[in-house]
């Protein structure tokens, strides 16, 4: 007969009954707790059908009586006789196996009690929101915006489809729980801009204040885009102080640009232009004023300034010469306005056309009357002017009749002479319209006469 090895035992008939006995007891419990949990759901499953249907009397007194058995159930599992040894610990564990269908009855009870006070509430759940989906992660860096780009993204109505690394500046909002900035634009309107990002979790919470950020800037409408922000920061609005009362400080003048020279010298353009400026022209008089004849002289179209200051003393002597007028300069309409004069220097007067062998036709007065000119021959017409007042011609005739000169004349007491001379180009018969207007107010006629001009080869 073979020893057993060291330090096993041999099994004994007594150990392999103790064993069977415990399994048995094991089997036994769990076949009772089975049995009572499924009763407990059986229980709880009619009483939630009564409810939905409206019996709330049927479903409380089904909820005492579905009680009533659970509890000895469980007490007849809990006073199983304790078996020995492991047996113990296992049965310790299984015990709280017998509580999970208690605490599902207690929970089906809550919604059974509010089934019964409103049943619209059980069959109507609360809407949930859908979150929003939300950038987290910031794309590769771009190309950099140029200048051009960044007007076409600042300008409003323009620029969609623009993208590149850049920064904005302006003002926070929250909308639909999303950060925006609102960009004032190029044309003081403004550009809405959703910030994307890892911040974008943190950029509500700076609401109105100047916020600034950096990164891939997207423009997807006319009016607004995207930022993946990179970098931002943020300032706080200033408090609201009372604002002090505006001190009226006067302007400063400047000197007028070539741009601004040239608008001011021309009909009909640079209205309100005020500044420090050179200005050549003709010196004539209007009464006891003196006037700058600087474009356009003799036609309805003449550009002219009165002469104002102490700088115009010892003017009278160069009335009718070419002058170079500085002073503060202030165009009022398009055909003039008046100079503050400081300083003027004659100078010498410009080529005028020779009236050496020509056969010219002298016209006297305000009398209508039909002439005959010989074609590239002269005709001069002599009209007396009044204060505040000056003959003048329109544009189109004087280019077709071929105006030359029209030479202001000093004369007696405060009225003066002025002389047309035409050198006619075309052959035919034209009429010629003379107004006096009010000076710097061509619209403003005070009469006008016609004379009948046959150009003949």
């Amino acid at each position: 007969m073979a020893k057993p090895k060291s330090g096993a035992k041999k099994a004994t008939p007594a150990a392999k009954k103790d064993k069977a006995a415990r399994l048995e007891l094991l089997k036994n419990a769990s076949e009772r707790v089975a049995k009572a949990a499924t009763k407990v759901a059986k229980a709880v499953k009619d009483k939630v059908t009564e409810v939905t249907k409206g019996k709330a009397s049927a479903a409380k007194t089904g909820s005492k009586a579905a009680a009533k058995p659970a509890a000895p159930k469980a007490t007849k599992a809990s006073k199983a006789p304790e078996p020995k040894g492991k047996a113990e610990s296992k049965g310790a564990k299984a015990a709280p196996k017998a509580e999970k269908p208690e605490k599902a009855e207690a929970k089906g009870k809550a919604p059974a009690a509010k089934g019964g006070k409103g049943a619209n509430a059980a069959a109507l759940p609360p809407p949930q929101e859908k979150p929003r989906p939300r950038a987290t992660k910031l794309p590769p860096v771009g190309n950099s915006l140029t200048k051009r780009e960044m007007e076409q993204l600042l300008s409003a109505g323009e620029g969609r489809g623009v993208v590149g690394e850049g920064s904005l500046k302006g003002r926070l909002a929250v909308t639909d729980g999303m950060p925006h900035l609102l960009v004032v634009g190029r044309d003081k309107r403004e550009l809405t801009f959703l910030l994307q990002g890892p911040d974008q979790e943190v950029l509500p919470a700076y609401v109105d204040h100047k916020v600034s950020v950096s990164g891939l800037i997207r423009k997807t409408t006319n009016y607004g885009g995207t930022v993946d922000v990179r970098k931002y920061s943020a300032k706080k609005p200033d408090a609201e102080a009372e604002a002090p009362a505006p001190v009226e400080v006067e302007a400063k003048l400047r000197f007028l640009s070539p741009g601004e020279v040239s608008m001011v010298t021309n009909a009909g353009m640079g209205a309100g232009i005020k500044g420090f400026a050179s200005l050549r022209g003709n010196l004539e008089m209007t009464g006891e004023e003196f006037v700058l004849v600087v474009s356009n002289g003799g036609t309805r179209q003449q550009v002219s300034f009165i002469l104002e200051g102490k700088g115009t003393k010892g003017m009278r002597k160069y009335v009718g010469q070419l002058l170079l007028v500085t002073g503060v300069v202030e165009k009022s309409s398009g055909w003039g306005g008046r100079i503050a004069v400081e300083n003027f220097e004659p100078r010498p007067p410009e080529a005028r056309v020779s009236r050496e062998d020509m056969e010219i036709v002298h016209v006297e007065g305000e009398v209508p009357t039909s002439v005959d000119v010989k074609l590239n021959h002269g005709l001069t017409v002599r009209l007396q002017e009044q204060p505040g007042y000056t003959w003048a011609i329109e544009p189109t005739v004087a280019k077709r009749v071929g105006l030359r000169e029209a030479r202001y004349e000093p004369g007696e007491g405060n009225a003066g002479t002025r002389e047309f001379f035409f050198t006619p180009r075309n052959p035919g018969a034209t009429d010629m319209e003379f107004f006096l207007a009010k000076a710097f107010t061509p619209g403003v006629v005070e009469r006008s006469f016609k004379i009948t001009a046959t150009v003949k080869p």
